[in-house]
């Protein structure tokens, strides 16, 4: 318990749930740092390069990254842990922004009591080692899905959506037992098998991920950290089976936000015309950031004009198109920079009645 108490402690979040009035550009540092991700997994990690997918996702949005992969097929957390020293020194190579948890397939569908001994001992370790190394990394838990038939050895699984729901059940205590987030994939497979059956998710195995399957692990991972519609859905898979994929995540994560602990950190962007008695026009931004653990919130708006602290308003006096940038010092004493660009819509003004 005392190494649970310690890692909730020094955990810093930086996830959010944007809700964008344009366009969101890039989320860098203020020294120009890329956004730092690491996935360690097993094949439904490495399979089609899924990181890759997720780089040139987050490339193509416009941010800046650097994303790199520490797989091996059939690892479970025990593996990762304990027979794998490839993994401690991917964790110490870089200060990681974000790292990324993924079992095996089938070991997070067993009862509490069990993974209490399969799977919390080696997580310990992993998170242990994690923030030895940088107190301030991320640390999130990848939920797979359930086979396409399931898996006919426990009667618990033996379908699909036992498979999925047992599946589902073992990462949210694993979520809840760490104070971890978890990005909940295999909730998004689930809501695109049942949306469109043309959408083939599955590996010849029927188990693996497609290269479909593959991009929607990509996309969930990208807009579960980034808050961000894909820019361009057509670079990896077809367009349409693209944006299917992407509108199942956004249905998905803005039910489980919450419940998966993905809300720790958000920027909430509102705008709207007012129309004073005379019949002027003004424009009103209001902002909302959450960031747990920040120690400042400064807010620039067109680069001259500073709001500090976590909400606030200003008004402008014409429409167009206005640039914010929130610079944000957390409690490990880093910078980081997040840039969001604005339009503010004209509007007709009213008609004033004649006398």
């Amino acid at each position: 318990m005392a190494l649970r108490t310690s890692i909730k402690n020094i955990m810093l979040k930086k996830f959010f749930n944007g809700i964008i009035a344009f366009f969101a550009t890039c989320t860098v540092s203020a020294q120009e740092e890329p956004l730092k991700v690491l996935f360690i997994g097993n094949s439904y990690t490495h399979m089609n390069n899924m990181p890759k997918m997720f780089d040139k996702i987050a490339k193509d949005a416009g941010m800046n990254v650097l994303v790199e992969k520490c797989a091996q097929s059939s690892a479970t957390f025990k593996i990762h842990a304990e027979e794998r020293p490839e993994v401690y020194e991917a964790i110490n190579k870089r200060k990681w922004d974000y790292i990324i948890l993924q079992g095996f397939s089938r070991e997070l569908a067993f009862e509490q009591s069990q993974l209490d001994s399969t799977i919390v001992p080696y997580a310990d370790k992993l998170t242990k080692a994690i923030y030895e190394n940088n107190e301030c990394t991320n640390v999130m838990f990848y939920m797979t899905w359930g086979y396409k038939h399931g898996y006919g050895h426990r009667e618990e699984t033996d379908s699909y959506d036992k498979m999925t729901d047992k599946i589902k059940d073992g990462y949210t205590y694993i979520s809840n037992y760490y104070n971890l987030p978890v990005v909940p994939v295999g909730l998004v497979w689930r809501d695109v098998r049942r949306s469109n059956e043309d959408i083939n998710l599955y590996a010849p195995d029927l188990a693996h991920p497609s290269k479909k399957g593959s991009y929607l692990v990509a996309c969930t991972f990208f807009k579960a950290i980034f808050g961000e519609e894909v820019m361009d859905h057509g670079r990896i898979i077809r367009k349409k089976f693209a944006k299917e994929i992407s509108n199942s995540a956004d249905r998905i994560l803005s039910d489980t936000r919450e419940k998966y602990k993905l809300d720790r950190y958000f920027i909430d962007l509102n705008t709207e015309s007012i129309e004073d008695e005379r019949g002027n026009i003004s424009y009103k931004l209001t902002y909302r950031m959450q960031q747990n653990e920040a120690k400042s919130i400064a807010v620039w708006l067109n680069g001259d004009i500073k709001i500090e602290g976590p909400q606030g308003m200003y008004e402008f006096s014409k429409p167009g198109i206005q640039n914010l940038r929130f610079d944000v010092t957390n409690s490990c004493g880093q910078i980081t920079s997040h840039v969001r660009r604005i339009e503010l819509h004209g509007v007709v003004p009213k008609r004033r009645e004649e006398e």
